[in-house]
């Protein structure tokens, strides 16, 4: 991951055509974790440091696989 740039963490799909996405927006002193669904913005979270927004981000992409979101389109 580039310290500068954007990172898209993971994509889920659900049909039909429905989609969501993580993407890490690193800084100083906060890394920033966004949540985008049909590329609408759903949240933004502020973290102290990449692990946490890592771990974080995992544990949203883990609900929505149980809620029936997948990751091949």
């Amino acid at each position: 991951m580039s310290e500068l740039e954007p990172t898209v963490l993971w994509r889920l799909f659900q049909s039909p055509g429905r989609h969501a996405r993580a993407v890490l927006l690193p800084g100083n002193p906060h890394v920033t974790l966004t949540f985008f669904v049909d590329n609408v913005m759903d949240r933004a979270e502020n973290f102290d440091s990449m692990d946490i927004a890592l771990f974080r981000s995992d544990d949203v992409k883990r609900t929505l696989i149980s809620d029936g979101w997948r990751e091949d389109s």
